[in-house]
């Protein structure tokens, strides 16, 4: 087993953070500059665990893929699909406020409920957007590794036949691969019918967790200056001023163009800052760690987590209480107010003081039951 690299605990936690900034409906500025990275600093974080002795036990890279990613997955969204009705007996979610384009959600009846729940298990889709708005990435982050290992092994076997095994070329080898598959797709603008959305987060999240494994492979060849850092944020917040990029479901050539970049500079920018954090012994390192190690609780609760500030920002306001409803945050006077702060310590806070009150009562509950049972 890997031994924990805390740094990359860190890099999560700022990722994880920038994530809920971001629905949090941050200054438009910043918005652009953090979604250069967030996600793709999601899928290199992930590529940096990739273990080479997978390529001779598939069976147990997608078992341990399935466990980690598709059974939370299944888990909350069906959850998430079984209240969305009581969600609109409580006002919580209802059809007069909605997305900040206008559109709004509705109550589902029998059969819609099961449909959903099919289009979960059988595609990772049909989940109530409103509420698990994130939950793309799980089937993600799910296919760009199950694509990246079958590609590592063919081109593998490739290189076997030249007597040229080398690990970083055959990563190099998958990257160059998806770049060229994702020019062609977004080129030609082609849809992959059986992944939602049509595929193309999948696709360039397999480049993206590619590059933190070849990362990994070389990460002694990086250095950590502060003045590379510097460089790096400099570029990437150039990107994000004139050439606006993330990873978006609808990207387009240009949109694809302008992604690797700035994505993989702001990977190494934010594990510099990682690294750095890593060398202090204070409560800001402890917390990062934490919630680097806690990010599934956040991508599932932060939603929900934000009607709490919503309320708050009803009563600040006086505003109709089913402002309550809007996705993911009010977004009356959201771009002159700071309530994204709020929303932000919400999204973030709530889910990790669920996550840590709920282990210290199960840990309580197992030592009791340890007790009588000897």
């Amino acid at each position: 087993m890997m031994k924990q690299n805390t740094a990359i605990s860190i890099s999560k936690a700022i990722a994880i953070i920038l994530m809920v900034i971001g629905h949090a409906s941050c200054p438009v500025l910043f918005g652009k500059f953090l979604y250069e990275f967030h996600m793709p600093l999601f899928f290199m974080t992930a590529g940096y665990f990739f273990s080479v002795k997978y390529l001779d036990n598939e069976a147990e890279f997608i078992k341990k893929r399935f466990k980690g990613l598709y059974i939370p997955f299944l888990k909350w969204s069906v959850f998430f699909l079984l209240i969305h009705n009581w969600m609109f007996n409580l006002g919580i979610l209802n059809e007069k406020y909605g997305n900040e384009t206008g559109g709004v959600t509705h109550p589902y009846n029998w059969h819609q409920l099961q449909q959903n729940i099919w289009n979960c298990v059988s595609e990772m889709g049909g989940y109530d957007v409103f509420l698990t708005g994130a939950f793309w990435f799980f089937r993600a982050l799910l296919v760009a590794s199950i694509l990246y290992l079958i590609l590592f092994k063919i081109w593998r076997s490739l290189f076997k036949r030249s007597n040229k095994i080398n690990y970083t070329y055959i990563g190099i080898a998958v990257c160059i691969t998806m770049l060229l598959i994702c020019a062609w797709k977004t080129g030609e603008g082609l849809s992959v019918q059986n992944l939602i959305q049509g595929g193309y987060r999948d696709l360039i999240g397999t480049f993206f967790y590619g590059t933190g494994f070849l990362f990994r492979l070389n990460e002694n060849k990086f250095k950590n200056k502060w003045w590379l850092t510097l460089s790096y944020f400099v570029i990437v917040f150039a990107f994000s001023y004139y050439l606006p990029a993330g990873m978006d479901w609808k990207a387009d050539f240009n949109k694809f163009l302008c992604l690797p970049i700035p994505a993989i500079l702001g990977f190494l920018m934010t594990y510099n800052i990682s690294k750095w954090i890593d060398t202090q012994d204070n409560i800001l390192r402890r917390f990062l760690i934490y919630c680097g190690n806690n990010t599934l609780s956040i991508f599932i609760f932060h939603i929900i987590s934000f009607k709490v500030v919503s309320l708050i920002k009803i009563w600040y306001y006086h505003l109709d209480y089913l402002q309550i409803g809007s996705h993911m945050i009010i977004h009356y006077n959201s771009r002159e107010d700071q309530f994204w702060i709020l929303y932000t310590i919400a999204g973030i806070g709530i889910p990790l003081l669920w996550k840590y009150y709920y282990t210290k009562l199960k840990s309580r509950y197992m030592t009791v039951n340890d007790d009588i049972n000897h």
